[in-house]
């Protein structure tokens, strides 16, 4: 099966629809209008599968998940986003306020 995101003028995310694999981004056009991007399940192309209030970047070709925290910053070679400290081991939870980590 072949998955595609339907994006709207900024490139946020509709919606995402499964077709046959034969289908493409022309065809998903053609039968229900729209601007229209494949995604992966298994992230095999644009690095992420697209879900709804993702944001496509061309020019990464990857979709994008929102970001979580202001202070979060975008890997560019995964397209992820990462706190600015790394998780320590265990269960914790992201402090915006403190900007660290806590121990749940």
């Amino acid at each position: 099966m072949a998955h595609f995101a339907e994006i709207d003028e900024n490139n946020i995310v509709l919606r995402v629809v499964v077709f046959e694999d034969t289908y493409t981004e022309s065809d998903c056009t053609v039968l229900l209008g729209g601007t229209w991007i494949q995604t992966s399940y298994n992230n095999n192309i644009r690095k992420n599968f697209a879900g709804i209030g993702y944001t496509y970047d061309s020019n990464l070709d990857a979709f994008i998940a929102p970001k979580p925290y202001n202070s979060w910053v975008l890997d560019t070679n995964s397209c992820k986003w990462e706190a600015p400290i790394e998780m320590p081991v265990g269960a914790y939870t992201w402090n915006e306020e403190s900007l660290g980590w806590d121990e749940i």
